[in-house]
């Protein structure tokens, strides 16, 4: 399946049905009068979170979405049916914003939340509605009111609790592999991750969902290596694990490298609580080891995790301490606590 974060679609809502006119005239009857019904109401355009949906693909198939047309009014007093009305169904996390991209009309954040894009237009009242004392035999009736039509942009934004940041080979998808059933691809090459991942961690009882996104360079803010498109995707996680390869000959230029593009690139990523870790320990002495683990604390100012996803070294404190964040960030929003699945297995995760 392939990865797809934004679409552009377009949405009509269903015009409302037109009242009739119409006049009742039966055998025996000595008054008839006036008897058209009213139109239908044109239906409307939904946008709906749904379970199961971890891309917009569908969106590059189909782009326009159009309600249905309220049925006309009938003599005999018949008021015409409603139009049908259309749903986008779309992913957990889905952004909707008006034709300039940035003008947002709506945030999905929840399974079975949403929200009405386009309202369909009334139904014209038949000539029924217009009878009085002074004209019982109005010839008219009102036309049905036109829909909404308008373009809208989708975006998709990862739910996760904790997101992984750092450069190209700094083992973020190695690290999410190792705590999580996730497989995402792994090579020794800049930019293997293409797409996000998510995967769910599960640590002392409790368990948390975690987001591998591409990695960054510097310039990337400017569209340099694939650029910071991807970074939207850790915006609504409550820390960041920033790792820093130990194969890097300057960690603490690695380190300012990353943390500079989430700056640049703003909506408060550069505030969120980071964890600092150094990666792939493995292939270091003790004594380099430790020269670069001091060197990279002093850049940072803060105590560095050192770990290594393959040998296991490191992991469990550092998914300790991710979770300690997760709770208190939670403790502090008042958000219910994830309890554990018992199946350490499981897991979501986007495949291109």
């Amino acid at each position: 399946m392939k990865f797809l974060d934004e679409a552009k679609v377009y949405i009509r809502s269903g015009d409302g049905g037109a009242g009739s006119v119409s006049f009742r005239r039966e055998k025996y009857i000595e008054f008839g009068g006036p008897d058209g019904g009213d139109g239908g109401r044109g239906g409307d355009v939904w946008v709906e979170a749904v379970n199961g949906l971890n891309t917009l693909i569908d969106f590059r198939f189909q782009q326009h979405f159009k309600a249905s047309t309220g049925i006309h009014g009938m003599g005999r007093n018949r008021n015409g049916a409603n139009g049908a009305d259309v749903t986008l169904k779309v992913p957990v996390g889905t952004q909707v914003f008006e034709e300039d991209n940035e003008t947002l009309i709506c945030d999905i954040t929840e399974e079975g939340q949403r929200f009405r894009l386009a309202a369909g237009g009334n139904g014209g009242f038949g000539n029924a509605h217009f009878k009085t004392s002074t004209n019982q035999a109005p010839h008219w009736a009102n036309p049905g009111l036109e829909g909404e039509e308008k373009t809208v942009w989708l975006r998709l934004k990862l739910i996760a609790d904790a997101g992984l940041v750092g450069l190209p080979n700094a083992g973020k998808s190695t690290f999410l592999s190792a705590v999580t059933r996730a497989r995402p691809k792994i090579a020794n090459y800049p930019f293997t991750t293409l797409h996000p991942n998510l995967g769910v961690a599960t640590v002392d009882t409790r368990e948390f969902i975690l987001a591998d996104i591409p990695g960054l360079i510097e310039g990337a803010h400017e569209g340099v290596g694939i650029g910071d498109r991807f970074l939207g995707h850790v915006e609504r996680t409550r820390v960041l694990l920033h790792l820093i390869s130990a194969q890097e000959e300057d960690v603490a230029k690695a380190y300012t490298t990353v943390r500079g593009e989430l700056e640049a690139y703003g909506n408060e990523i550069a505030e969120k609580p980071e964890i600092v870790a150094l990666s792939q320990i493995d292939i270091l002495d003790d004594e380099t080891l430790a020269e670069k683990r001091a060197a990279l604390e002093e850049a940072c100012g803060m105590k560095v995790l050192a770990l290594s996803s393959v040998a296991g070294k490191g992991v469990p404190e550092a998914l300790r301490q991710l979770l300690s964040v997760i709770i208190a960030e939670e403790n502090r929003l008042g958000i219910a606590a994830r309890p554990s699945s018992g199946d350490k297995g499981r897991h979501d995760k986007w495949e291109p």
